[in-house]
């Protein structure tokens, strides 16, 4: 089983980085990393089983939400390059904030688990990303 893992501290409150983050249809802290989301199907943002297509490759389903934990799960169900169909399966992201009381911060916490033959391919993909997002989401909250 293949794993990215990546972190931050974002100079903000928790509640206010989980209110950035827990709509599944949009990006507004992502800006120069997500330049598009195309909600698909009917589900809302914030209903497990919702759907989205990111920069028009990355089509992912959101399996949890939870306010009281602050965790986001979603699996990547197609994508390009070593995330592509048939290339890796069981992709699922998660995403948990965690409060740092004493600076009143959060601290974001973006793991990946999937199988490919090739999970060093995929995590040489994924982890750039994951980088950029969480230095995306650390900017936004400036």
């Amino acid at each position: 089983m293949g794993k990215c893992y990546n972190t931050i501290v974002v100079d903000a409150p928790i509640y206010e980085v989980w209110a950035a983050l827990r709509n599944f249809h949009e990006f507004p802290w992502a800006k120069g990393v997500v330049e598009e989301v195309e909600p698909i199907g009917p589900l809302k943002a914030d209903q497990v089983g919702a759907q989205r297509l990111i920069n028009g490759v990355f089509h992912e389903t959101l399996l949890t939400l939870n306010d009281q934990d602050y965790v986001v799960e979603y699996s990547v169900d197609e994508g390009p390059g070593p995330v592509a169909k048939g290339k890796v399966e069981n992709y699922i992201g998660r995403v948990r904030l965690r409060p740092i009381t004493a600076d009143n911060a959060t601290f974001v916490e973006w793991a990946a688990t999937y199988d490919s033959p090739n999970d060093v391919a995929v995590g040489e993909y994924c982890d750039p990303i994951y980088v950029g997002l969480l230095n995306a989401m650390r900017d936004y909250f400036k």
